[in-house]
C-alpha cells in the first residue's frame, strides 16, 4: 500500500471495521432471538430499526427528493434481494453455528463470477475464477459429511448466498445513484414488505412475548452499521476495504464462542481459513489491476 492509499484508509478503515463488528453483533443478536421468537418479527425489526437511522441521514444529506431514484425498477428488486438474502441467513442460523454459517455466505463472489456473464456481460478474469475455485475448496471442507455444519439448514444459507450475489451484481447496475438514495431503499423496500405481511405472518401476543429492547437492539445494530458502511465507502474505494470485510469470520467466531458457546472443530477452521485467503488474495490482486490500469 503507498502513501495514496493511505490517507483515505486512515480515515475509512474504523468506520469499516466497526461496521464489520456491529453487523457481526447484529447476527449475534438474531440467532439469539430467532431460537424463541417468530423469524418475521426479527427480520422485520432489523429493517425498521434501519429505516429509522438512515431516512433522517438520506434527507439531511440530499435533501427532500432523498428517495427519488434514477432506477426505481432495479432499487426495488436489489433491495428485495437483500431481504431474501437476509430471511435465508438468519432462518439458517437457528438450527446452524454463528461462525460457520457466516462462512457459507461467502459463497456470494463465487455466484459472482458465475453470473457476472450472464447478467452484466462481464468475463471473469482468470484471478477471479481461481479464487473462486479455492473458495469453493473451503465451503466444502466447511460442509463435509460429520460436520455440525451438515443440516438442511444448510440449503438457507447458500440460497442467501445467491441472493446476495444477485443483490451485489444489482448495486454495480446502479453506480450513477445517489448512495443516500441507494441505502434509503436498502431499508424502506424490506422495512415495507415485512409490515404489509405482519398481520398474516405473527399473532399480536408474539410481537408482545419478543420485547421491545431485544428488537430495538437489532435496529441499532442494523441502521448504525450500515450508516458506518455507507461513510467508509463514500471515503475510500471498495478495493482497499474490501479485504476487511473477511474479518466478519473473526468476529463471528468471537460471537459464537461467548454467547452459544460454539467454535469451529479443527477442519472446519481450515475450510474457514482457506474461503478467507481465496477472498483476500482475490481483493488484493484486483486492488493491485486497478492501478496498473
Amino acid at each position: 500500500m503507498n502513501a495514496s492509499d493511505a490517507h483515505p484508509l486512515r480515515h475509512a478503515l474504523p468506520l469499516f471495521l466497526a461496521a464489520g463488528l456491529r453487523l457481526s453483533a447484529l447476527d449475534a443478536t438474531a440467532k439469539y432471538l430467532v431460537r424463541d421468537h417468530s423469524l418475521w418479527i426479527v427480520v422485520w425489526a432489523r429493517y425498521a430499526g434501519q429505516m429509522i437511522v438512515v431516512t433522517p441521514f438520506a434527507w439531511h444529506r440530499t435533501g427532500r427528493d432523498f428517495w427519488r431514484a434514477r432506477r426505481p425498477g432495479v432499487q426495488l428488486l436489489r433491495s428485495l434481494c437483500l431481504l431474501l438474502a437476509t430471511l435465508g441467513f438468519w432462518g439458517g442460523l437457528r438450527y446452524l453455528p454463528l461462525a460457520e454459517a457466516s462462512s457459507i455466505t461467502f459463497l456470494a463472489p463465487i455466484f459472482v463470477v458465475l453470473l457476472s456473464w450472464p447478467l452484466l456481460r462481464e468475463r471473469a478474469t482468470r484471478a477471479r475464477r481461481i479464487a473462486s475455485g479455492v473458495g469453493f475448496v473451503g465451503v466444502l471442507i466447511l460442509l463435509r459429511p460429520g460436520s455440525a455444519v451438515m443440516h438442511p439448514a444448510v440449503g438457507l444459507l447458500v440460497g442467501a448466498a445467491l441472493a446476495n450475489a444477485l443483490y451485489q451484481l444489482l448495486t454495480r447496475k446502479l453506480l450513477d445513484e445517489r448512495p443516500h438514495t441507494t441505502l434509503f431503499y436498502s431499508a424502506s423496500v424490506g422495512t415495507l414488505a415485512l409490515t404489509l405481511g405482519l398481520p398474516f405472518a405473527v399473532q399480536f401476543e408474539q410481537l408482545v412475548h419478543a420485547g421491545i429492547l431485544p428488537l430495538l437492539l437489532l435496529g441499532f445494530f442494523a441502521g448504525l452499521g450500515h450508516w458506518c458502511m455507507t461513510h467508509a465507502y463514500l471515503q475510500a474505494p471498495a478495493s482497499l476495504l474490501t479485504p476487511f470485510t473477511y474479518l466478519q469470520i473473526l468476529w463471528a467466531t468471537a460471537f459464537g464462542y461467548a454467547i452459544f458457546d460454539q467454535h469451529p472443530d479443527r477442519l472446519s477452521g481450515i475450510g474457514m481459513a482457506i474461503i478467507v485467503a481465496s477472498g483476500v488474495s482475490l481483493a488484493w490482486w484486483e486492488h493491485r489491476r486497478s492501478r496498473l490500469f
